[in-house]
């Protein structure tokens, strides 16, 4: 399999490189690897309005979880309690 490449040149400030670096580093890719992947991988503002709204029911989801959690373990406790006095 023959692939095609070519080279694509763009400029940006010494502080947008530095970024670039950071981000290519923390990934553990390349600059041109991390560029295609972001580019190819694009979230559209739906995508992210989606997620957003996944992520603040999944918040409710788990305090409401928590909350019974914590009911269910105080009744076992005064039920044991009471248990224990007879």
């Amino acid at each position: 399999m023959t692939v095609k490449s070519e080279r694509i040149t763009i400029l940006g400030s010494p502080s947008f490189k530095a970024y670039l670096n950071r981000e290519a580093k923390k990934e553990g890719v390349s600059i041109s690897e991390l560029v295609r992947s972001r580019c190819q991988n694009k979230v559209t503002n739906e995508d992210e309005q989606l997620l957003l709204e996944l992520i603040k029911e999944v918040k409710l989801s788990t305090a409401s979880a928590k909350r019974s959690l914590n009911k269910g373990i105080n009744d076992a406790q005064s039920i044991l309690k009471e248990l224990r006095k007879t």
